[in-house]
């Protein structure tokens, strides 16, 4: 059996029914909505965490790209936690950028906020913040692809996580205005971030482009300050 099919079939056994069922309407397959045709086996993700543990070092690039281009969610969200891994475990910079070329190649399979989110900021976001190649998560964010502009922000997470936030907030102003919710939430989200490192940026921030925000990007990155300043902002008095 092939490592690919062994991966596979872990994950089938791990299918819940009731999941299955739930995770096309939680994840927007519908026609016409972002995660249109998606597949679902029902697998919960600290299970598809346990699989990737288990298989990371033994699938190669090439059967990784094969799990990853799957028409099944789990077998997509489990290749991409597998790719963490390796990019993680190795001091091998030749290996990050293999396994950085490898995601870039692949992107048309990260077609969903948990596939993004869980992904770009620990694969993209740290190789451009310890190489200074910005200019990757740049050419994301000017893409006009829905999930390149969320790769690239929330990519930022890793600068964020070391104090830097000017990228974020070039990234965030660049697509404040994004007709789609799923950029409001992640531009907020990121701004609250930069928040709970330092409060005192997101208020200079908020108070230059609160007035812009979309209502959901606003309340997002809001959430975690002092409850009278919340009102303050959500009702325009600053």
């Amino acid at each position: 059996m092939s490592i690919v099919k062994e991966i596979q079939e872990a994950l089938a056994v791990l299918s819940i029914p009731e999941k299955a069922e739930f995770f096309p309407k939680f994840f927007k397959t519908g026609k016409g909505e972002y995660g249109e045709g998606d597949l679902f086996l029902g697998v919960k993700v600290p299970d598809q965490r346990s699989v990737a543990k288990e298989y990371y070092s033994k699938i190669n690039l090439q059967e990784l790209s094969t799990l990853l281009s799957s028409k099944y969610h789990e077998h997509r969200l489990t290749a991409l936690f597998m790719l963490i891994s390796k990019f993680e475990k190795t001091k091998d910079k030749a290996v990050k950028e293999e396994v950085v070329a490898f995601y870039l190649n692949h992107l048309p399979y990260v077609n969903n906020w948990d596939l993004v989110d869980s992904t770009c900021y620990k694969i993209l976001g740290r190789y451009t913040f310890e190489n200074q190649k910005e200019s990757l998560l740049r050419e994301l964010s000017k893409s006009e692809e829905m999930w390149h502009k969320r790769i690239a922000v929330v990519g930022t997470m890793h600068y964020i996580k070391k104090g830097s936030f000017d990228l974020t907030k070039e990234f965030v102003t660049r697509n404040l205005k994004h007709p789609h919710d799923l950029m409001h939430k992640a531009n907020g989200w990121l701004l609250r971030e930069m928040g709970n490192k330092n409060e005192g940026a997101l208020i200079s921030y908020l108070n230059q482009y609160y007035k812009e925000m979309p209502r959901t990007c606003l309340r997002y990155a809001i959430e975690k300050l002092d409850e009278d300043l919340r009102q303050d902002y959500l009702k325009g008095r600053i």
